[in-house]
């Protein structure tokens, strides 16, 4: 069990504090990275807390995430509908589901994190849940939630293979688990090397890349997971100089004519959709 747990309001009191979690070892590491760094933070134009802050978080993800809304129906595909986002930062996506009318719980390590995703909430006027909490060891009921959504989270925790169980234990059955992990055997992974640019958060205590098939061994508690690699080049914000211009100016285009059914296994993200037996 957590020693501590964010109080239970969330979207309309954005000023609501939290207390630290402590935890123990690298797990300890990873929260205390998390509560210092915002994700992609240097992209926003307006102060952080603000409508505009959040705004620009969310149009920056999109773009650079352009698939997601293509395999994830925010609007309507899930209204109704309970979900519980692992590793929900400042809740860019799940005010996207709030939105939708789910009715949404967001777990985080970091209190900046959970901090800022209320205050998100609270200015776009969304209702949901925000709780200090770690993924290994989720003080939720078995059988809690319809939906459980891990992106971009499975890869810096310190036990992937026991959030995974987590992710089961708390989904209903006939639930959905919808996970992101980086491609390690992908575009991103190899350009990165040969360019030598470092990826975002790479300094962090905890990044893992996976293969496939180490993803279908992280989901082993799912009774059937489908995977969908995803995230090719889109033009960068990030990089400047002559490696960000012959990136955009010369690799994105180079890229895009070649044949799907080659690049397609080699995408940055490797999406998984898991079900649990009803």
């Amino acid at each position: 069990m957590k020693t501590a747990i964010a109080p239970e309001k969330t979207a309309t009191n954005g000023t609501v504090k939290t207390t630290p979690l402590r935890l123990s070892g690298k797990l300890e590491e990873v929260r205390l990275y998390w509560n210092k760094h915002i994700h992609d933070l240097e992209l926003a134009k307006h102060p952080v807390g603000t409508l505009g802050f959040f705004d620009d978080l969310d149009e920056y993800r999109f773009d650079k995430l352009n698939y997601l809304p293509k395999l994830i129906d925010f609007n309507n595909g899930y209204k109704n509908r309970s979900i519980l986002e692992i590793g929900c930062g400042v809740g860019i996506d799940l005010a996207r589901f709030a939105a939708g009318e789910a009715q949404v719980t967001g777990v985080d390590l970091s209190e900046t994190a959970i901090d800022l995703a209320r205050k998100n909430f609270a200015a776009r006027n969304l209702e949901g849940n925000f709780l200090l909490m770690n993924g290994e060891n989720l003080d939720f009921p078995t059988d809690s939630f319809d939906v459980v959504y891990v992106h971009g989270v499975l890869q810096y925790t310190t036990d992937p293979h026991e959030m995974a169980k987590e992710m089961y234990r708390v989904l209903k059955p006939g639930g959905e688990a919808i996970s992101m992990v980086y491609n390690r055997i992908s575009w991103l992974n190899a350009l990165s090397k040969i360019m030598k640019v470092d990826l975002e958060h790479e300094d962090a205590p905890v990044l893992e890349k996976y293969t496939i098939n180490e993803l279908r061994d992280i989901l082993q508690p799912f009774e059937a997971t489908k995977i969908v690699p995803e995230r090719f080049p889109v033009k960068s914000r990030l990089h400047k100089g002559w490696k960000g211009a012959l990136f955009n100016g010369l690799f994105v285009p180079a890229f895009k004519i070649l044949p799907t059914f080659l690049v397609k296994p080699l995408g940055w993200h490797i999406m998984a959709f898991s079900t649990k037996n009803p």
